[in-house]
């Protein structure tokens, strides 16, 4: 899977936009605060505001801020508002795929990523990456892939008392 310009654009904007506190952030202040250029920026805003992730303002205080908090945005939800399902294959859903042997389990394949894509994205918020708190389910697959920063590192969200 890739992820596309947009959606990383996208979601360091929200990052930006949350870190900013509340208040309107113009467009153009975005785009310089996380290097994106400010058209594709605005391309992208509009989007995100369709689909209710952010309120425009209009004005001399205008920009653009969340319209929910930070902890209510998944990364998923972000990537399906640019970018649109999570897992299609050839612009398909796993679900509606028939193959035949040998390539007959393909689709489970499919499927099985799908799901492993929104274990990750969909419990990952804006604030979650904003804050460096990452969700236990991110914290042990980057122990897996060997990463210091898995289970126990710096980023771990705490578990309990003590």
């Amino acid at each position: 899977m890739e992820i596309s310009a947009k959606a990383e654009y996208s979601i360091r904007a929200l990052a930006e936009l949350t870190a900013a506190g509340g208040g309107p952030v113009p467009v153009v202040e975005l785009a310089e605060a996380q290097d994106i250029p400010p058209r594709f920026l605005q391309n992208l805003l509009s989007q995100l505001r369709r689909r209710g992730v952010v309120f425009s303002q209009r004005g001399t205080e205008g920009g653009y801020r969340l319209a929910r908090p930070a902890s209510e945005i998944s990364l998923a939800e972000v990537l399906r508002a640019i970018d649109g399902p999570l897992a299609n294959v050839a612009g398909e859903r796993p679900e509606d795929l028939q193959y035949t042997p040998p390539a007959d389990h393909l689709a489970d394949v499919w499927i099985a990523v799908r799901v492993a894509l929104r274990e990750v994205l969909e419990e990952v918020s804006i604030a979650d990456v904003v804050e460096g708190r990452l969700p236990p389910v991110v914290l042990d697959l980057l122990a897996r892939a060997g990463d210091p920063r898995g289970s126990a590192g710096p980023l771990a969200v705490p578990t309990g008392p003590g």
